[in-house]
């Protein structure tokens, strides 16, 4: 049965996480034709707003998809006029449906809705009202390779940062007693393999620290003196 999505060309809301990368994943089997990542930045451009990525990996993660990435920097208070923005530049170029990875709370499926119309695009949610268990088992059947990045402390240790989400990562969530998802912020990932890439993403655990009751881990990524084109455009 031909999909709403075949044909259409879209951009995906990306964090550079699993939830992101799984929604692209359905989006791209539901015959969608993908033509931007769009992130959001923190107000110096230096790193995500949502998962406190680095450019330069998102950069490279963009490349290893084989996809061009914008960026858009904001502080929170002018986070939603900005994104706005993003996203009505993507609609002057005919990218007019947004993908988004969002789950389960209602006030952000309405703000990506609204946000989305309100510059000529509309918006997709391919997980949403999924069940935690099930999506967590199809991220790890479809071969994702998805890296933890932040976790909060006292609920996940900071000895888990760096580690691939794996069957047995997803019962170690279950006996900690956090979603599975990780929905309530209790842990973040990287995306750095899996159907969506070329090729898997080289990477790197630096330093890992403390910071507003979370820790996280730098992931580095080779020198982009390496050959390998940015991903960027």
């Amino acid at each position: 049965m031909k999909s709403a999505l075949t044909g259409r060309r879209f951009f995906t809301s990306w964090s550079g996480g699993k939830d992101s990368a799984l929604a692209l994943h359905h989006a791209i089997r539901s015959g969608g034709i993908p033509e931007r990542l769009i992130t959001m930045m923190t107000e110096t451009g230096e790193r995500s707003r949502s998962h406190g990525l680095s450019r330069d990996l998102l950069v490279r993660q963009a490349a290893a998809m084989g996809l061009p990435i914008r960026f858009a920097s904001a502080t929170w208070a002018d986070y939603e006029r900005i994104f706005q923005a993003a996203v009505a530049d993507a609609v002057t170029d005919g990218v007019d449906l947004g993908i988004f990875g969002d789950m389960d709370i209602e006030s952000h499926r309405e703000w990506v809705i609204s946000t989305s119309s309100r510059a000529g695009a509309d918006a997709e949610l391919p997980l949403w009202g999924r069940e935690r268990a099930g999506l967590m088992d199809e991220l790890v059947d479809a071969g994702f390779q998805a890296v933890l990045v932040a976790v909060r402390d006292g609920l996940l240790p900071p000895g888990l940062l760096g580690e691939i989400v794996d069957r047995d990562m997803i019962r170690r969530f279950g006996q900690a007693g956090v979603d599975l998802a990780g929905e309530k912020g209790e842990y973040h990932t990287v995306v750095v393999g899996g159907p969506i890439f070329l090729r898997p993403l080289p990477y790197a655990v630096g330093e890992k620290v403390l910071r507003d009751g979370v820790w996280f881990a730098d992931i580095q990524v080779p020198d982009p003196g390496d050959g390998v084109p940015d991903g960027t455009s």
